[in-house]
């Protein structure tokens, strides 16, 4: 006859080694896990000190609430996934071999496998375990906006008047730039005054000669698919006079000596 204390040893062990062996290869001790646990310790209770009712029916309440934490926390994850759908995600990915590898791609859909929710990526199926990041579209658009590398202090000085040359970037991808508009004290410079070439703006020279001495900011305008605006990264000092301007060669300088009095002959004293 065996000892039913040592059989009740032996298959505790037994399944013990069982649910290491499961959790080993990816899975984890559930819910039916732990009810299996249960049912191997009623059967093979100690009977000199056996288990109270109360004692089981506290842990079947245990494993009640166990299954209602397990399906709350599934059925979050799967609206997260939901919510998922058309974001741009980066995912990692660990082949048979060991090699991970990461992707990024707009989540197209998500389907439900056996309770969990999965991925759509590129026509490949990704857990939210393996999720990595989830970039906002408006982000991704924005990394691609013109913008001022460097805040633009320049100075124009009348007596000696130069053009106004600044570096920008146009952009790149959807929202690329091909040219901008200049607004200085509410309006818009006109075209042919301002051009760009080889991500440079340039301001005639002509813009600046009839302001008064002073600070301005000007604000630029790019043409990229959301009219990019920048304020206050340009700041024009303008000082200085201008000189003044040659006298008319044409004009009547008083040093005529020419005969004046119509009979055509030139009096010399």
């Amino acid at each position: 006859m065996s000892d039913p204390i040592k059989s009740t040893i032996n298959e505790i062990n037994s399944q013990t080694t069982s649910y290491k062996s499961e959790k080993t290869t990816g899975s984890s001790l559930d819910k039916d896990s732990f009810l299996q646990l249960l049912v191997t310790q009623m059967k093979y209770q100690d009977p000199l000190n056996p288990n109270t009712d109360t004692q089981y029916v506290a842990q079947l309440a245990t494993f009640s609430q166990l299954e209602q934490m397990q399906n709350l926390n599934q059925s979050y994850s799967n609206s997260q996934a939901f919510g998922l759908v058309g974001m741009n995600v980066v995912v990692k990915s660990t082949d048979s071999a060991g090699k991970t590898t990461t992707n990024s791609g707009t989540v197209d859909s998500v389907v439900i496998n056996n309770g969990k929710a999965q991925l759509v990526i590129g026509g490949n199926l990704y857990t939210l375990d393996q999720l990595q990041e989830v970039i906002d579209s408006t982000y991704m658009i924005k990394q691609g906006l013109p913008y001022i590398p460097k805040k633009v202090e320049a100075t124009f000085d009348k007596s000696e008047p130069k053009d106004i040359t600044f570096e920008v970037n146009l952009g790149k991808g959807e929202t690329v730039a091909t040219d901008v508009a200049i607004v200085l004290n509410g309006k818009v410079i006109s075209d042919d005054k301002v051009s760009v070439k080889d991500n440079k703006v340039t301001i005639s020279k002509d813009v600046f000669e009839e302001l008064e001495n002073g600070t301005y900011k000007p604000t630029i305008v790019f043409n990229d698919a959301l009219y990019t605006t920048i304020s206050n990264e340009i700041v024009i000092e303008v000082k200085g006079e201008a000189p003044p301007k040659d006298p008319d060669p044409d004009a009547d300088n008083g040093n005529d000596t020419g005969d004046d009095s119509g009979d055509g002959s030139d009096k010399t004293a």
